[in-house]
């Protein structure tokens, strides 16, 4: 995937997932402050099949204590 096409599916992606608190990372975005996690990683992976965008949701146990997941390029 070249960077441009890259980039336009995580802009679409923050279009409509529109999240409060977000940090840009090297490979995609750290989305911040979530108080449903479980239904907003369940929102997010539907948003990127619906889209049919290339990113995938990453998330660990300790992201989980900060209320956070990733989005990151596939």
């Amino acid at each position: 995937m070249d960077k441009t096409t890259a980039t336009k599916d995580l802009e679409k992606f923050i279009e409509k997932f529109e999240p409060s608190k977000f940090k840009l990372l090297q490979r995609g975005i750290e989305i911040r402050g979530i108080k449903d996690l479980n239904r907003s990683i369940s929102f997010a992976k539907e948003l990127i099949d619906q889209l049919k965008l290339k990113l995938t949701v990453s998330h660990s146990a300790e992201m989980a204590m900060y209320g956070s997941f990733e989005v990151v390029y596939q």
